[in-house]
């Protein structure tokens, strides 16, 4: 296979993915927000102020405060629910973010499968949402926010780390210890620079419609970038010292059909 995709490792590899316009193409914590609403366990002012935290927890970055906020947020939101309520919200949540996966991002998980590494969702969502989630797209499992549990109730308290900035990075680490993984040997996929930890905790990160911050430190890093869309990816390389455009290559593809690569110089092969 591919330089990419395909070089066996010296060690055992995994591939972690980030959820939000990253697997998915939108907000998770909106579609868990809204289902939490129909089902009785959120009054409407609370769904509007969940919403509203996800857009600026996602592009505000992961400042002390924006974190702090989101994650006192989540845990509000859970303290005192019966974690069946929330696990039972899977029936309606699990077949909107289906339908949300992005095209790409199902071939990406196909290929690191096919090249033997096990693939996991990394998400601050909570992780009755999360696992539930991987299970069904047939990933390793799923890596969430974990609230604490008393008698089946939430307490309103963590249970490991918040999965968000250096927290992915702590979950990971947990993750590799267990299961003999080589972070150096792994790939990490995100959208945003609040996951520069994680990205930046793994020997193959890859920027995924990245935004500013993040798509300036993947150019002074070298690290791929990839623009996922309905039918096609533009994926760009940086050379050394400069990104010449024979180092941008649009691979386009049909599913079902085989990938197809224009400029093919200096690009990144998909499988």
């Amino acid at each position: 296979m591919s330089e990419y995709m395909g070089v066996a490792s010296s060690g055992p590899s995994a591939a972690f993915f980030d959820l939000d316009r990253t697997l998915i193409s939108g907000s998770s914590t909106f579609t868990l927000a809204a289902a939490a609403r129909r089902a009785g366990m959120m009054p409407s002012h609370q769904l509007l102020r969940a919403s509203v935290g996800a857009i600026m927890f996602k592009f505000a970055g992961a400042g002390d405060d924006t974190t702090d906020r989101v994650r006192d947020q989540l845990l509000q939101f859970v303290t005192g629910q019966r974690q069946d309520d929330l696990s039972a919200l899977n029936e309606r949540v699990l077949p909107t973010l289906l339908g949300m996966i992005r095209p790409e991002a199902r071939r990406l998980l196909d290929l690191h499968r096919h090249a033997g590494r096990a693939t996991y969702i990394v998400s601050a969502a909570p992780q009755e949402i999360v696992g539930p989630l991987a299970q069904s797209l047939g990933m390793a499992g799923g890596i969430g926010t974990r609230s604490e549990v008393s008698n089946g109730i939430y307490t309103g308290q963590l249970a490991g780390p918040f999965c968000y900035g250096a927290g992915k990075v702590e979950a990971m680490e947990e993750l590799s210890r267990w299961d003999g993984l080589d972070l150096a040997q792994c790939y990490a996929y995100s959208d945003s620079a609040s996951d520069l930890p994680m990205l930046g905790a793994v020997g193959h990160p890859v920027a995924v419609n990245p935004d500013k911050r993040l798509e300036r430190e993947a150019r002074r890093n070298g690290w791929p970038i990839v623009q996922f869309r309905q039918r096609s990816k533009l994926v760009v390389r940086r050379t050394v010292g400069t990104v010449a455009t024979t180092g941008v290559a649009v691979i386009s593809f049909t599913l079902g059909a085989k990938l197809s690569a224009r400029r093919s110089r200096s690009f990144i092969p998909w499988g």
